[in-house]
């Protein structure tokens, strides 16, 4: 299957974001209100979208955020592609440290990237989140 990972625009991303991270509520509450200053990634598996990323980057700080695989394609590495795309672009920026909010039970996965956990965490609509960060 060819792969292909690419910019996107803002409403690329939404209707994975919704469908994968909180489909239960309203559209709306996907988008994010500095979307415009974001730069949004997805990964496409021929010409459908399966992953999306967004980065944000404030001088040489960057945090991703609303990363989202649709759920019949996790655990086959597309995931992992793009965070390792994600990783090399923030790079390329010159960003020396990147975090996210992380929900609890994918702490492992960001791991895996030399990732570590913060001691900030909080919950949202009753899931559990920490603080990633990674410094390049």
């Amino acid at each position: 299957m060819v792969t292909e990972i690419r910019q996107v625009n803002k409403e690329d991303v939404w209707e994975l974001r919704h469908k994968v991270m909180w489909p239960n509520k309203e559209y709306d509450f996907i988008k994010l209100k500095d979307d415009d200053e974001g730069i949004h990634f997805g990964l496409f598996i021929e010409k459908n979208l399966i992953s999306v990323i967004s980065l944000f980057i404030k001088n040489d700080d960057a945090q991703f955020r609303k990363f989202a695989t649709l759920q019949q394609e996790q655990g086959k590495g597309y995931g992992t592609a793009l965070l390792d795309f994600i990783l090399n672009e923030a790079e390329s920026y010159g960003v020396k440290r990147i975090w996210c909010n992380a929900r609890k039970n994918k702490a492992d996965f960001y791991k895996k990237f030399g990732f570590v956990e913060t001691n900030s965490t909080y919950i949202k609509e009753g899931k559990s989140f920490v603080i990633m960060e990674k410094y390049l």
